[in-house]
């Protein structure tokens, strides 16, 4: 039976460490802060946002929500952005998706100042990642990492296989994963011969919105599975992209889901909080 990668309990000890430096930062006078902006009244991204902001306050990291109409013109949501890369007293930003479609996101990502990029996805953040430097990196594919290193999950010359090649999950994981020194591939909707590459895979990470898609006979004996899905089944039950159940058996590793990358993708964007404000008061720390 596989050992079962625990992504709540990680995510528990990374927030109290983090709770320690941020309770250093205070000390100096520093009060880390997020704003987060939410355009429209998605029930899903109520739910992400909501737990952010729980999070924020377990680790003491003041939280500050935007809610915005959904027919918001995007010079408005520009203007916003604006505002708080000028606001001091914000350390990071964060651009709830899915926005409304008549609005451009990415314009609205390249909008947000580097130094409070929390979510990795401006286009410094995503060319220093491409070049090895040290950036914020999107906070799903930084806590699987995180979840490598702390299980001991070696990538060096390991056949690691990326299901999903969207921005903010697919495309950082392939860097994060090189960095590592793995050999990696990445599937999608238009690979053929899906199989042929699952099956030779040391590593699986699947992010693909596709309920319990890959299943037993897709992979080999002791693959690590990594599931980023989050999806209902036909009983409306919370499952991911791995059929679970079934893949255990013949994996040596696999995250469970919910319990798995879920709890440590907040985690990383508390991470990436307290990174960026310890990056926007350097000077001062030194002192």
């Amino acid at each position: 039976m596989a050992v079962i990668i625990d992504g709540k309990n990680l995510a528990k000890k990374i927030r109290s460490n983090l709770k320690v430096e941020c309770d250093k930062l205070k000390e100096k006078g520093i009060i880390p802060k997020l704003a987060v902006i939410m355009v429209g009244d998605n029930p899903a991204s109520k739910v992400y946002v909501k737990n952010k902001s729980i999070a924020c306050n377990e680790v003491g990291i003041e939280y500050k929500e935007y809610l915005l109409d959904a027919n918001i013109k995007q010079e408005n949501l520009l203007d916003l952005i604006k505002k708080l890369n000028n606001d001091e007293t914000v350390n990071g930003i964060l651009l709830q998706s899915p926005i409304p479609e008549h609005l451009n996101i990415n314009e609205a990502f390249k909008a947000i100042t580097y130094l409070k990029d929390v979510d990795g996805f401006t286009p410094s953040s995503v060319g220093k990642l491409c070049i090895g430097e040290d950036t914020f990196v999107s906070c799903t594919p930084l806590g699987v990492i995180k979840m490598f290193e702390e299980y001991n999950i070696d990538l060096n010359g390991k056949d690691v296989v990326i299901l999903g090649r969207s921005n903010i999950v697919g495309r950082p994981l392939i860097q994060c994963c090189l960095q590592k020194n793995a050999t990696v591939t990445v599937c999608h909707s238009k690979t053929k011969s899906l199989e042929e590459h699952t099956k030779r895979a040391d590593v699986i990470i699947s992010a693909i919105g596709k309920p319990k898609f890959v299943t037993a006979d897709m992979v080999k004996n002791n693959v690590v599975i990594i599931d980023v899905g989050i999806n209902r089944d036909e009983n409306g039950k919370l499952v991911g992209d791995v059929d679970f159940e079934n893949v255990e058996k013949k994996a040596s590793y696999i995250t469970p889901v919910p319990g798995g990358v879920g709890p440590m993708t907040i985690a990383m964007l508390m991470n990436n909080v307290i990174k960026a404000t310890k990056e926007q008061y350097k000077e001062k720390l030194m002192l």
